[in-house]
């Protein structure tokens, strides 16, 4: 949660600099964050695509390829530990 709030500050400290000095945002905040997310989702596509090829369901492909943590980043409320443990489990697996 602290690394959310250190952004959102560093965010409102960019626009208050902004503000100051009269200086427009250089991409209107909307289409920006639907161009983020867009680059989000399209770097899953093709690992998604492979195992969806490969025969496996669409929830199936989506957790295989580690999309939400890709896509979410680490959700306020979990921990880095069960992060680290996912890690090693899925280095482990790859190993095999």
């Amino acid at each position: 949660m602290k690394l959310y709030l250190l952004s959102m500050g560093a965010g409102v400290l960019v626009g208050l600099i902004y503000s100051l000095i009269n200086v427009r945002s250089p991409a209107p905040p909307l289409i920006a964050l639907l161009g983020l997310l867009g680059m989000l989702g399209g770097e899953q596509v093709i690992p998604v695509a492979k195992r969806l090829l490969s025969g496996t369901t669409l929830s199936v492909a989506w957790r295989d390829a580690h999309c939400a943590s890709h896509v979410f980043g680490m959700l306020p409320g979990r921990h880095a530990s069960q992060q680290a443990r996912r890690e090693t489990a899925d280095t482990e697996e790859n190993r095999s």
